[in-house]
């Protein structure tokens, strides 16, 4: 098939490549998810608006080798937009990096045409970049036949600890194997406090409900659901709710209501078909995450005494 031009909102956007497939057992194209990140887009963009974003690029499709890239890449529209800041890269040193922001839907489909399967961004955003706002509680489940069972627990006891807390939280699927919680708050407190206080919080579930919750990072030595607070830091990043993720069925980080997750969600019961049939019929259940307006201190004092 020829390049393609779509029309997103007000800009357009050239597709090339549209019928390259990228997930293989599934017949997903480019173009599908294109369309599907132009429709999402009234949704999911507000969650990735002024966030610095990262590429993680599949130039061979799901079962190809990814790689990651924070810098905008050469080339990309002038309509979308950049900043900069600086990193501190795994192998040393520092240096200035140019994040494209993905402020509108056009720009979530210029992503795909990047070769992005799913949306990645900060936990904070340009003019606070180092007050984040939301902590996430990633609950990544065993790899057993009732692993996502586990996980669902895991989760509900999360909230409840949340709860004694006086913090409201939301959930969703990862769109992969497991589950995120996020706690939306004030842009007051730095990721070293939500850092800490998702590990007091994760470390406090652990110990009431050993060999079900675990904060052990070492698989061999790991029992249970691991709540991972160390996703909680500067420059971390996370796949956006409606994200596609690069999993066989094209599934997608869907949104719940608590008291539809139960035993019988699986991790990968959300497509894009259901993803954009949810938006239609419940609206954003994550737009309240956007609202922050929970001051986090008053908990963080609590859990450590």
């Amino acid at each position: 098939m020829p390049d393609l031009e779509l029309e997103v909102g007000r800009r357009r956007v050239r597709l090339t490549s549209p019928d390259k497939v990228l997930f293989p057992g599934d017949g997903v194209t480019k173009r599908d998810l294109a369309d599907y990140y132009a429709e999402i887009g009234p949704a999911l963009v507000p969650h990735l608006r002024n966030r610095p974003f990262t590429l993680k690029r599949y130039p061979y499709g799901i079962r190809g080798q990814p790689y990651f890239a924070k810098q905008a890449p050469k080339g990309k529209p002038d309509w979308v937009p950049t900043r900069r800041f600086r990193t501190w890269p795994r192998e040393g040193g520092s240096r200035l990096v140019d994040f494209a922001l993905v402020n509108e839907p056009a720009a979530a489909v210029w992503m795909v045409q990047m070769n992005c399967i799913d949306m990645n961004a900060w936990y904070s955003r340009v003019d606070k970049p180092d007050r984040p706002d939301f902590v996430l509680f990633d609950l990544d489940p065993p790899e057993s036949r009732n692993g996502f069972a586990q996980a669902i627990q895991v989760a509900h006891l999360i909230r409840e600890a949340l709860e004694r807390l006086e913090l409201h939280s939301y959930v969703k699927t990862s769109g992969a194997d497991g589950i995120h919680v996020l706690v939306p708050i004030t842009r007051r407190s730095t990721y070293k406090d939500t850092y800490e206080f998702a590990e007091l919080v994760s470390r406090g579930v652990e110990a009431e409900n050993p060999g079900l919750a675990t904060t052990e990072w070492l698989k061999k030595k790991r029992r249970g659901v691991l709540v991972d607070h160390r996703q909680n830091g500067h420059g971390k990043t996370i796949a956006s709710v409606y994200s596609v993720r690069p999993k066989p069925g094209a599934p997608v980080s869907t949104p719940l209501r608590w008291e539809e997750l139960g035993e019988k969600v699986r991790p990968r019961d959300f497509g894009m078909r259901e993803a954009l049939a949810r938006v239609e019929e419940h609206g954003d259940l994550f737009e309240p995450v956007l609202k922050g307006g929970q001051a986090l201190g008053p908990a963080l004092r609590k859990v450590r005494t």
